[in-house]
């Protein structure tokens, strides 16, 4: 791990964030909620916010795939992703919503402005991002498909997602 150059969890916690962080809107499968985690370790993302019946550590499905990363990244459970949104409205995070909706924005088309912090949310695997979260998001992203299935899973979205906006911002 030394040649890899990889932060200890003291370290992790301790070093400067990327301006993201996700919030798992009703996500049921845990085992998405501990690679979210895992994305979230991989590009120093600022925190986790899991809402509704989205799994929390300790959790042995999270902890599975999460390999750790539940005890480097910075989580907490609201109840209502509502609530959620709101109060990180409050604190400047620009809101989108990883969606397939009227109005959409090619994620390919998005481009984070340096500067500003964002919020993506995601939604529970067969309903998506419930409508009251989407009429508070500020945008709703989507990721182009073109093969036969409508959707993407939700951790691999994640990573999508988090790549995309390293890439724009950092690299």
């Amino acid at each position: 791990m030394d040649e890899l150059d990889r932060k200890t969890p003291e370290g992790f916690r301790a070093a400067k964030k990327f301006p993201l962080l996700y919030v798992l809107d009703n996500v049921r499968s845990a085992l998405n909620t501990g690679s979210v985690f895992r994305t979230a370790d991989a590009f120093l993302l600022e925190e986790l916010v899991l809402c509704g019946i989205t799994a929390t550590p300790p959790h042995r499905e999270i902890h599975k795939t999460a390999l750790g990363a539940t005890d480097t990244v910075a989580w907490r459970h609201v109840d209502r992703t509502e609530m959620a949104i709101k109060e990180l409205k409050k604190k400047g995070y620009v809101v989108l919503a990883m969606e397939q909706a009227s109005g959409s924005i090619s994620l390919a088309d998005f481009y984070p402005e340096a500067g500003n912090k964002y919020a993506v949310i995601f939604g529970h695997e067969v309903r998506g991002v419930s409508h009251e979260a989407l009429t508070l998001c500020d945008h709703c992203l989507e990721i182009p498909q073109f093969g036969t299935k409508h959707s993407m899973n939700v951790a691999v979205t994640a990573g999508i997602v988090a790549w995309d906006f390293f890439t724009k911002l950092r690299l």
